[in-house]
């Protein structure tokens, strides 16, 4: 680790979470490089639904470099790009009533994606506010941060932020108090002091913010709510969207359309790859009026259309709603032994956490759980929730091999700590 810590920056992070010098992985296994062996629950913190050098992704990229395939096109037409588009339609937007969206290749970041979808937003409205949510996570370039609720990322030398409303996620006032009501007397109230805004944006399960699940009348209040005053939805699917609670899109169960929905992480199944997908009336940009050098990556493209050939039927759908079932199952249990903490297991498909409203316990459970080979990651404003993120395509015993590591984590640190 010594090259790491006498050359990189002190913005790392996972690093320090895992430190090991790793070499190479396969399906839902990582190794280091004195080969020892650790199951993934983290899955690159949701760019690896796939899991890591899928044989027919690998495939596919080899044979396209081998045919020297164009690498860097900018947005010019390629074979590749048109190839991912008319699987994407076919396999994904058309049988789920999207056919007609427009499709926008942004910077290769989630966060380009959610920057992309704001300009877009209030150039089609002219209007600048922006509702965001309490616990919502976007990404970490100034637009994306203004709407990012954590205090963690906003430090006071970064500039004002302004034109957004950070409004209340489903539950956050409790079960009984239907926050949707709140924004509606907002919106409807002359003096309430909120300017209407251009857009919506929201996570429909808030993944960096603890695995807050937002229920299906609340997404369709939202929905309703929208429509109402003329404001558009943009759901962020960049973490919880790609099949990670089933179906490939997390708004689907609501019943809902989204008018922006932003894509990245497993997108690229594995490459880097971000897109805005925008209803026709919403696409009002001028040519090259949001640009990337890297907007467009082929090597995506190829592993992306590979990727999307398991969502020809509702097999691969079907497997990861039964091993999220499986995963909430013992989840729950876990909760159950260690009530006496508060424990809250909560989740849907397979991003499933486990909060324990104790401070440093997670971290120790993360950090036992290494030790015994598991790669299991945080969430939450303090940490508090342990986060399964594993990819979708994790083998059920070796899913049942991690859990198993899991709670013996949490049990060693559950005895210290009442130690």
């Amino acid at each position: 680790m010594k090259t790491f810590d006498k050359h990189e920056s002190e913005v790392r992070g996972y690093v320090r979470s895992f430190p090991e010098v790793f070499d190479r992985s396969k399906g839902s296994l990582i190794f280091d490089e004195e080969g020892n062996r650790f199951i993934d629950f983290f899955g690159g913190a949701g760019a690896l639904n796939y899991g890591h050098n899928d044989d027919a992704i690998n495939e596919a990229l080899i044979e396209y470099i081998k045919h020297e395939g164009i690498q860097h096109g900018l947005d010019k037409a390629t074979v590749a790009k048109r190839d991912f588009i008319d699987t994407l339609y076919k396999n994904v937007m058309e049988p789920r009533g999207l056919g007609d969206y427009k499709i926008q290749f942004t910077g290769p970041t989630g966060t380009n994606a959610v920057e992309a979808a704001l300009k877009v937003a209030r150039k089609a409205k002219n209007r600048s506010n922006v509702i965001s949510f309490t616990n919502g996570f976007h990404g970490l370039s100034m637009g994306s941060l203004s709407i990012t609720a954590n205090s963690v990322y906003h430090d006071p030398a970064y500039p004002q932020f302004s034109n957004v409303t950070q409004a209340p996620f489903d539950q956050y006032l409790g079960e009984d108090y239907d926050t949707i009501d709140y924004l509606r007397r907002l919106l409807e109230d002359k003096s309430s002091g909120m300017q209407l805004p251009a857009a919506v944006i929201l996570e429909t399960i808030q993944a960096e913010g603890g695995i807050n699940v937002a229920s299906e009348e609340w997404l369709r209040s939202l929905r309703k709510l929208c429509d109402d005053f003329d404001i558009l939805m943009i759901v962020d699917d960049i973490q919880v969207g790609n099949g990670r609670t089933g179906p490939f899109f997390s708004f689907e169960r609501a019943g809902i359309k989204p008018d922006i929905i932003t894509l990245s992480k497993s997108i690229g199944a594995g490459q880097p790859m971000a897109v805005v997908l925008l209803k026709p009336e919403v696409d009002v940009w001028e040519p090259g009026e949001h640009t990337g050098t890297f907007r467009g990556n082929n090597l995506a493209f190829v592993a992306s259309r590979t990727a999307l050939k398991r969502w020809e039927d509702d097999a691969f759908q079907k497997s990861v709603e039964a091993k999220g079932e499986y995963i909430a199952e013992r989840f729950q249990k876990l909760a159950e032994k260690y009530s006496d903490l508060n424990a809250e297991a909560r989740g849907l498909g397979m991003i499933q956490g486990l909060e324990i409203p104790v401070d440093g316990f997670a971290d120790k459970v993360s950090e036992e759980a290494f030790k015994n080979g598991l790669i299991i990651e945080l969430a939450g404003a303090e940490d508090h929730v342990i986060k399964f993120l594993g990819p979708l395509v994790i083998e059920q015993e070796i899913l049942e091999e991690g859990l198993d590591i899991l709670e013996k984590a949490i049990d060693t640190v559950y005895q210290q700590h009442k130690g």
